[in-house]
């Protein structure tokens, strides 16, 4: 039983031919309300609230768990990881309340992605949904969700690309539910259902699109791979002049750096003095000084 169907039973709509009106109220919300929780980035929330910074401004620029685990570390990334799959749940599980997980809850996925792809609270700038997109396999297609999974994680393992991994998950998304995809409905085995096939086929066509900058970069070899090794955090030396302009460049897109605020993590990447985190391997930056503007920044807020 789903809150639609007990609404029109109840106060006799069906015979009355007001079920449409409510059926077309319960589509409105499932696409309104899991779109705005969606829309709600943990990751931009926490780096305002707790660095003072947002996000967006370091590494790859996406609001997601892995660009967090680069500039913050392993315990902060987790942390959004499991908000953003619990964001995903909620509106998945709201949409299945009202209209059925085939009908609700697909249209639910659909729009938690699309909210947290371009949240309306953050000029339309969020996360590329792989977390959001999991959690949404899961409650939909269970029996899909840890062939996803598997494949996942060997190609993460194989080739320490991330993105790579998510984007052959995001295609091959559509292909498995379609295969393997089964339901009980009436003491009856379905396998298939038109509602999550073409969920199916929305969300891995979002997740790639938002993809399209790392194949660009797999396909040049300049992506950057996942490091599953712990780094020396106390090794870091002095390596300004040999930051690339292009790296400078990159670093100084929301704040301005001189040469001389440059350094190189253990993980070898080219990082600013200011940053207390290493935006890719995720760890302290022993060489670690803030800019004059950031220590101001800090006295505002104390007071």
């Amino acid at each position: 039983m789903y809150l639609y169907d007990i609404i029109c039973r109840n106060f006799d709509l069906y015979e009355t031919g007001a079920d449409t009106a409510v059926f077309l109220i319960c589509v409105a919300l499932c696409i309104i309300v899991p779109y705005l929780i969606g829309s709600i980035n943990p990751s931009i929330i926490i780096s305002r609230k707790k660095y003072n910074e947002d996000i967006r401004s370091y590494g790859s620029g996406n609001a997601g768990t892995t660009n967090t685990l680069r500039t913050y570390g392993k315990k902060m990334a987790a942390l959004i990881l499991v908000l953003d799959m619990l964001k995903a749940a909620l509106a998945v599980f709201f949409g299945i309340f009202l209209l059925t997980r085939g009908i609700g809850g697909a249209i639910a996925a659909i729009f938690v992605v699309l909210g947290h792809m371009f949240p309306i609270y953050y000029k339309f700038k969020g996360g590329k949904g792989v977390a959001c997109t999991a959690i949404c396999i899961l409650i939909l297609s269970p029996v899909t969700f840890p062939i996803i999974l598997a494949v996942f994680i060997v190609i993460a393992v194989l080739t320490r690309y991330v993105s790579l991994a998510s984007i052959i998950c995001a295609m091959l998304f559509p292909f498995l539910n379609h295969v393997f995809y089964v339901e009980q409905i009436d003491d009856k085995t379905v396998h298939t259902n038109p509602g999550i096939t073409l969920a199916a086929l929305l969300i891995g066509a979002l997740v790639v699109f938002m993809h399209r900058d790392n194949m660009k970069r797999l396909m040049e070899g300049k992506e950057s791979k996942f490091s599953f090794k712990k780094t020396d955090k106390h090794k870091v030396v002095d390596v300004s002049a040999e930051a690339t302009s292009e790296q400078k460049i990159d670093l100084r897109k929301e704040k301005q750096y001189s040469d001389d605020d440059f350094v190189k993590c253990a993980c070898g990447r080219i990082i600013p003095r200011s940053r207390a985190v290493c935006v890719y391997c995720g760890e302290k930056n022993p060489a670690y000084v803030p800019r004059e503007d950031d220590k101001k920044g800090r006295k505002k807020r104390s007071k």
